[in-house]
């Protein structure tokens, strides 16, 4: 259903919806306006809120966005994709329901999960916690999982290979808070490179920093994932970034 802001709010008053998409540029409302207005009315139903937008928002924006968000989505290459992965994590009904369009989506999203069979993902991570959680999800799924303690492991890891014939790691889970050298320092170093510029970066980061998506995604990884994981949200980020192929 697709509704203007106003019609949204009369909507969510006398329904209740499993997932709400949302714009940030309505045209009777602002999508932050909209948030405050059904966080302030009681008798306004509150679903999950996707931010599904063209504009970036500023630092500040971010903020108050995800007081009231479950996701921002900025659209533009796999953004589709991402929404509707992000998507399915709320809904609950039966997937016959969806529109033709959604359903040959979402099976193209499943074709993906087989690209993850051999594929080699590079996890810096020094937590032996994270690592046996991520060897858990990943490993049993088919991909290849090589992991180092730090940024520095990392870098001569990542060089080493450089002679190689075929890069050596198709994406890099990239723990932010690392001894010897961090993830946004390890991160900047690697997209210096060349051969790296375009190799996917995923970051875990830790849920009491608020910034920490911002200061990733300006260092130049792809995306980000709060810790402690969520197998759901990591499973649906691969599926976005991992290189086709």
């Amino acid at each position: 259903m697709r509704v203007r802001a106003h019609d949204a709010l009369q909507q969510l008053r006398e329904h209740t919806f499993d997932c709400m998409v949302m714009d940030l540029h309505l045209p009777d409302l602002s999508g932050q306006d909209l948030l405050e207005r059904m966080a302030a009315e009681e008798a306004v139903s509150f679903p999950p809120v996707i931010v599904y937008t063209g504009h970036t928002p500023s630092r500040d924006e971010k903020q108050q966005l995800r007081r009231f968000s479950r996701s921002i989505i900025i659209k533009g290459v796999r953004s589709l994709e991402r929404l509707l992965d992000e998507v399915t994590l709320f809904l609950h009904q039966v997937e016959s329901r969806l529109p033709p369009e959604h359903q040959r989506l979402l099976q193209a999203a499943r074709d993906r999960e087989s690209t993850r069979e051999g594929r080699r993902i590079l996890a810096v991570e020094d937590d032996v916690r994270n690592i046996f959680a991520l060897s858990s999800v990943l490993e049993p799924r088919g991909a290849k999982v090589e992991f180092v303690r730090n940024g520095k492991e990392a870098l001569a890891l990542l060089t080493k290979s450089l002679a190689q014939p075929r890069p050596a790691v198709d994406l890099v889970l990239m723990d932010i808070m690392m001894p010897e050298m961090d993830g946004l320092t390890a991160t900047r170093e690697i997209r210096k490179q060349e051969a790296w510029r375009k190799r996917p970066i995923i970051a875990l980061t830790a849920k009491a920093m608020r910034d920490d998506q911002e200061k990733c995604l300006q260092a130049g990884a792809n995306d980000s994932i709060a810790k402690p994981l969520d197998v759901e949200k990591l499973l649906s980020l691969l599926r976005v970034w991992m290189p086709k192929g």
